[in-house]
């Protein structure tokens, strides 16, 4: 039977360790083998004189005196067999003792081993997270599910900021700002973890626990002002004054939608199809949270009509999270409008900067030189913009300065310093730094977008990317920054494609728009979007509790329902 302190051993760490110290013992016995074998079959015995007589005393007469000789014979073997019996027995103590070191230094192995997993005291005790670390899933869904808590309890706190004013919810805002910091500190961990700081694989591991230590720690700071939330808003007392605040929200982002429907017509009239690709759907989908929105608001009423404080809380709560998610996803329209029409100003302005910045380079690159290259490529890139701007098509503003302030960093970074020549100062803070603060700031605010309302299917990584790329905005590194949103955007939308849904609608009513009872649950419309942008748990959205400042039960393994692997 297998001893209890070696079954947490790996299977294949003992076997490979025995091998090893048995190939030590075969070669350290051969090797002495070997020295000593020499010794063993070379001859030792000292040479005699040939004692067969001469041809001519063979013919002597047998009464010849021979008897003196007859003594020396038996003597000559003598001193051979002598040193022989020396050297066999010096072979077999060297052996008995290669081979007793061999098998001391296995058994110091074999105790060392059983001292590291002992389990009993006297031993260090043997935990599977000192070798690994905190699993990288666990680590992975802490960010998620910290990071979903934040962003609710960031919705849920602007209404009650609007019904009970900015003094009355300081408190809060303050917890809700370290929850943030605490969460930021963690996903850059992450970010540094992701590129490999640091190597040691202890210090990893470390690293791994941290990053989850911030994220309870965020978490913490939030259940901390939990229930004095709850007392500030006395939704146990009546939901009548947060349900007028939600509704004229709710009124508000109705009338913002179909202009925004009209605003996302206009664009694509006027530009090319990319440069609204970040907002396509949005205004479908903000009706669809409105629609989802006008049911929780009804039942929510009905609720506090008829004495439920607590269902009525709980369907405020989710129509809340709808209508926040509603405002941006017609915010993002809006502003891609305007993003798009403040590109367009800047392009031809953003082309004399870059002729003016690509000048000097000119100047010091040879016939022979490489940095000519990138310089070719900026003039190549140039040109072409110039081309779709006078030829009365459609195009992408925002796509063009991306264009142009890459080409132009690129050329450059080829040349820098004495050799690169005097860069005009007018320019270096002017159009193309604000060219590229505008196309990196659009591209940090769509990630941004998209994760707040698919983050019901998005995972730890794209969050950590997005949150890196606010940090590198704001401390100017706007290439770094815009380059990190776009890969977050991308991986974002990779997660919702691979992933899908994760609710799984129970089958539609007659009139979609009524609720209809399924299995003891009121199944509305709207809320696989609602899943979708997290504001109800994938597992039972219909009789769940959004998340918040309140948080939501948690699962056995300490992560809100539906909260979606990282």
């Amino acid at each position: 039977m297998t001893s209890s302190k070696l079954r947490g051993r790996p299977r294949r760490s003992g076997p490979q360790v025995s091998v090893r110290v048995l190939h030590a013992v075969l070669g350290g016995a051969t090797g002495i083998v070997w020295l000593v074998l020499p010794g063993m079959t070379t001859r030792t015995d000292v040479p005699v004189a040939i004692t067969r007589p001469p041809a001519s005393a063979v013919s002597a007469p047998t009464t010849a005196p021979a008897a003196p000789a007859a003594p020396a014979a038996p003597a000559a073997p003598a001193a051979p067999a002598e040193e022989g019996t020396s050297a066999v027995d010096l072979v077999l103590p060297l052996v008995v003792v290669g081979v007793a070191g061999a098998l001391a230094g296995y058994g110091h192995v074999r105790r060392v081993r059983r001292s590291r997993t002992r389990t009993t005291p006297g031993g260090a005790a043997h935990s599977p997270h000192a070798e690994t670390g905190v699993p990288d899933e666990r680590v992975r869904a802490a960010l998620v599910a910290a990071d979903d808590r934040v962003r609710a309890a960031r919705d849920e706190l602007g209404f009650v900021r609007e019904l009970s004013g900015p003094e009355a919810v300081a408190p809060f805002a303050g917890a809700l700002r370290e929850a943030e910091t605490e969460l930021a500190a963690a996903f850059r961990m992450r970010q540094r973890y992701d590129d490999g700081v640091p190597q040691d694989a202890a210090a990893r591991r470390q690293a791994q626990a941290g990053i989850t230590g911030r994220c309870a720690e965020a978490v913490r700071r939030l259940d901390a002002a939990a229930d004095g939330f709850r007392r500030l808003r006395g939704l146990e007392r009546g939901v009548s004054g947060a349900l007028g605040v939600a509704e004229a929200r709710f009124r508000e982002l109705t009338g913002r939608t179909a202009a925004a429907e009209a605003v996302l017509a206009d664009v694509r009239a006027a530009y090319v199809a990319t440069a609204s690709a970040s907002v396509v759907g949005y205004a479908e989908q903000a009706k669809d949270r409105l629609v989802f929105a006008t049911l929780r608001l009804n039942l929510a009423r009905q609720a506090d009509d008829a004495d439920r404080p607590a269902e009525a809380a709980r369907h405020l709560r989710a129509a809340e999270g709808a209508v926040a998610q509603a405002a941006v996803l017609v915010g993002a329209v809006e502003r891609t409008a305007a993003e798009l029409r403040e590109a367009a100003g800047l392009v031809p302005a953003a082309l004399t900067g870059a002729e003016a910045r690509l000048a000097p380079l000119r100047g010091t690159a040879g016939p022979g030189d490489e940095a000519l290259t990138p310089l070719l490529h900026a003039d190549a890139v140039l040109s072409s913009v110039r081309r779709e701007l006078t030829s009365g098509r459609p195009y992408d503003p925002l796509g063009m300065l991306r264009r142009i302030t890459a080409a132009v960093s690129q050329a450059a970074s080829e040349r820098t310093g004495a050799a690169a020549g005097p860069v005009p100062a007018p320019e270096r803070a002017g159009v193309t730094a604000a060219a590229g603060r505008l196309t990196a700031r659009s591209a940090t605010a769509a990630a941004d977008d998209f994760v707040a309302t698919h983050r019901g299917a998005v995972g730890a990584t794209p969050r950590t990317r997005l949150v890196e790329a606010r940090r590198l905005l704001t401390a100017g590194d706007d290439p770094g920054a815009e380059a990190l949103a776009l890969e977050a955007r991308a991986l974002a939308e990779q997660d919702v494609r691979v992933r899908g849904n994760p609710y799984a609608a129970p089958p539609s009513a007659p009139d979609a728009s009524r609720p209809v009872a399924v299995a003891g649950t009121v199944g509305t419309a709207g809320t696989a979007g609602a899943v979708l942008g997290g504001i109800l748990p994938a597992d039972d959205p219909e009789n769940a509790d959004p998340g918040g400042f309140a948080g939501r039960p948690r699962s056995p393994d300490g992560t809100p329902p539906g909260t979606p692997p990282g």
